[in-house]
């Protein structure tokens, strides 16, 4: 199948193709660019740690950790690693894995078509065996170690595991240092061959392209695989928050803090919509224009490293946060509470909604004329299950009344969590 998609606001456009293979491919060739990026991304994060297979009755379950594991494993083959491949071709490539997603990439201003090869195939050619797998270990356990002593780390899982009583998004994508000895060569084809399957797989590319190369390589490198019919599975989350204050130690100058609020898990275009909803609103109510800012920072509660997150969202999970320095971060959680409370039932300028929602805007207008956005753009998109231009077509539709009324029926104050990480009292 193959479909031309058009935002209905812009009339920007990219191919989508559902490849023989199975893998789904987007391709928006710009004309008069010369760089390229490209992403070849599965559904296969650090939450994928239960999943089964049609006609499986028991689920399956392995080490925490593994889809980061994998990743970094992923580069190397028998003869080279993929690194020194690029290096023929000059193209910047990397790799990512969050909480539901692990992604392949490069960008490059020539020789696209040698370099998208390259990522086709070491992707689909995972080499693992029991000495290269034990050596990985403890690169990946010096890893853990490094981040559960960085004060920005800690401070932010702190606040999903107060957060989020058994859902997998508490636990560190890199795993812990004890559940990543459990890995071995065999675990890892596993998940590979589950996961890695072209029907859970996206290529997204944009830039000086051609759809018809682009497809050309694919139908050369793509190896048609059949739907296994993978089945996730999470535990089943309370609506509650475990516990509303939790606070570790570290040598900080100041205290770190992260407020979250946990919000009910949406997927598809309804959690797009809250998302765009979100950042408009804790823009509008505490963002650097708003007097409750101006006070605080007057005062001495915050500074100007105070920042509202963009909305964390996944399967199964959807918090707000903000977060900065702060001596008094209790009083900073008061004040907040008490201000979102205050808009929840009183609103707030429509004039500012209007303001912020056309920066937005105009925000992703801007996003449109840089590849690495666009490449990204698509795949995120697959990601969410919507399509490549749902954010800024959905954005134009929403009002003011649209985020009020998801402010007052969304948001929780209850279901606040503070998390605190400062220096060690002698």
């Amino acid at each position: 199948m193959t479909e031309t998609v058009v935002s209905r606001q812009t009339g920007e456009k990219c191919l989508h193709v559902r490849h023989k293979s199975g893998l789904e491919i987007y391709i928006m060739e710009m004309e008069g660019y010369r760089s390229s990026f490209a992403l070849f991304g599965t559904k296969y994060g650090s939450i994928n740690t239960r999943f089964r297979l049609r006609g499986e009755e028991d689920y399956a379950e392995v080490p925490e950790g593994i889809a980061h594991y994998l990743e970094h494993k992923l580069f190397e083959n028998e003869d080279c690693d993929a690194f020194a491949k690029y290096a023929r071709t000059g193209a910047n490539a990397n790799a990512y894995t969050s909480f539901d997603r692990t992604a392949y990439l490069f960008g490059c201003s020539e020789h696209f078509n040698e370099s998208l090869e390259i990522l086709l195939s070491f992707v689909q050619e995972p080499y693992f065996t029991a000495e290269t797998v034990e050596k990985e270990q403890g690169i990946i356990a010096q890893e853990i170690r490094m981040n559960d002593d960085e004060p920005g780390w800690r401070v932010f899982f702190n606040m999903l595991k107060a957060m989020y009583h058994v859902h997998p998004v508490r636990i560190d994508i890199a795993g812990t240092v004890e559940s990543i000895r459990q890995i071995n060569a065999d675990l890892l084809y596993r998940c590979y061959n589950t996961f890695y399957n072209l029907h859970n797989m996206v290529l997204s590319v944009a830039g000086n392209v051609k759809a018809d190369e682009v497809l050309e390589i694919c139908d050369r490198l793509l190896k048609p695989c059949e739907d296994i019919g993978l089945e996730e599975v999470f535990p089943e989350e309370p609506d509650t928050i475990v516990q509303p204050y939790v606070e570790s130690h570290l040598q900080v100058g100041f205290p770190l803090f992260n407020l979250g609020f946990k919000l009910r898990p949406m997927e598809g275009q309804e959690l797009m919509r809250a998302e765009l909803m979100s950042s408009i609103l804790l823009e509008a109510i505490l963002g650097p224009s708003t007097k409750i800012y101006t006070e605080m920072l007057e005062e001495g509660l915050i500074n100007s490293e105070f920042d509202t997150d963009s909305p964390f969202t996944g399967s199964g999970f959807f918090c707000l946060s903000c977060g900065g320095e702060s001596k008094q971060p209790e009083v900073v959680r008061d004040r907040i509470i008490a201000e979102l409370r205050r808009v929840q039932v009183e609103g707030f300028d429509p004039e500012v909604f209007e303001r912020i929602k056309r920066v937005h805007y105009g925000n992703m207008i801007r996003a449109l004329g840089n590849v690495e956005s666009n490449a990204s753009n698509m795949l995120n998109a697959f990601m969410s299950k919507v399509g490549p231009f749902d954010s800024i077509d959905l954005l134009a539709e929403i009002t003011y009344e649209d985020a009020i009324r998801f402010l007052r029926e969304e948001l929780d104050t209850e279901k606040a969590v503070l998390s605190v990480v400062r220096s060690q009292e002698v």
